[in-house]
């Protein structure tokens, strides 16, 4: 006469369990890791089943179970991996496995920002957090922003809701100062950096100071009005029209790019071997207007007809 041992059945029936939800999830479009931790209960449920049926089967007044360690040896491998990933789950560690999983490179739109400025305002300050920036002097009396953003993230929704999430402004006395953040850590240890390019349009006739962050910025000052300082920003490219009523200066760069500069001071002796920083400058017209710019490692001029 055939023995029938506990946990047999068990195994038999976790195996067809396991291989219809499968199965099922594919034509359900369930999501695989959440069938797998609903799945295991029912192991427990089914060799709670087969015991019980052993049980009220057997015609021994008092039974003794048998089992099959093998199976029991298998349905409790998968039981204690069920319970494992329910553990994490419960704990936020299976959830930020998914979002790491699911993640892809996606580029927004940047909210749109402006500030109308007034007779009031004569100094705008920009303080940037090492974001590649184009500033571009405008007839408009307005500080401006658009550009977008790139990261890599598992939601299909925009990460920044409006442009406070972005930059800050503040205005004390006549100098309105604006403030870009990082852009909002939503991964964890799992973060990979955003990329941020943006362009701020700046009254042309109010004075402009930039404090970079080893950043790329480029500077379009057109029909420039005022004075530009910009500081610490690791490559810089400025646009000039040769008709234009401007000097730009630079002081402490390492390297100079265009034919158009006027070497005002370059190192010697020590000096060449260890920094090799210059300075240099190009006037265009009577050279009324300054852009100042220092502690740059890299400064391009564009001089356009």
């Amino acid at each position: 006469m055939r023995t029938w041992r506990v946990g047999t059945f068990s195994m038999g029936a976790s195996l067809i369990f396991l291989g219809l939800f499968l199965f099922f999830s594919k034509f359900l479009s369930l999501d695989l890791a959440e069938v797998l931790m609903a799945w295991w209960p029912v192991l427990l449920v089914v060799l709670g089943v087969e015991i019980l049926v052993y049980l009220f089967l057997s015609r021994q007044e008092q039974p003794i179970l048998k089992y099959d360690f093998l199976s029991i040896f298998f349905v409790g491998l998968i039981g204690t991996a069920g319970i494992v990933f329910a553990v994490l789950s419960s704990a936020g560690v299976m959830g930020k496995v998914e979002e790491v999983m699911a993640r892809e490179v996606r580029s927004y739109d940047l909210p749109a920002f402006s500030y109308q400025t007034d007779e009031s305002i004569k100094r705008v300050v920009i303080r940037s957090v090492g974001y590649d920036m184009t500033v571009e002097a405008t007839d408009s009396k307005e500080v401006s922003m658009f550009g977008t953003y790139r990261i890599e993230s598992a939601k299909k929704t925009a990460l920044l809701k409006n442009a406070k999430d972005i930059v800050t402004t503040n205005q004390k006395g006549d100098t309105l100062y604006l403030n870009f953040k990082m852009l909002p850590d939503e991964m964890g240890l799992f973060d990979s950096q955003g990329v941020v390019a943006a362009t701020v349009l700046v009254p042309s006739h109010v004075k402009l100071e930039v404090v970079g962050s080893n950043d790329s910025l480029s500077l379009k000052p057109r029909t420039l009005a005022n004075d530009w300082d910009i500081e610490s920003s690791s490559a810089v490219a400025v646009d000039v029209m040769k008709n234009s009523n401007m000097t730009v200066k630079t002081v402490g760069v390492d390297q100079l790019n265009g034919e158009d500069w006027k070497i005002t001071e370059e190192p010697k002796g020590e000096e060449l071997d260890s920094a090799g920083q210059k300075s240099a400058e190009y006037q265009s017209g009577d050279g009324k207007y300054l852009i100042h710019i220092s502690n740059a490692y890299e400064v391009k001029l564009n001089t356009n007809q």
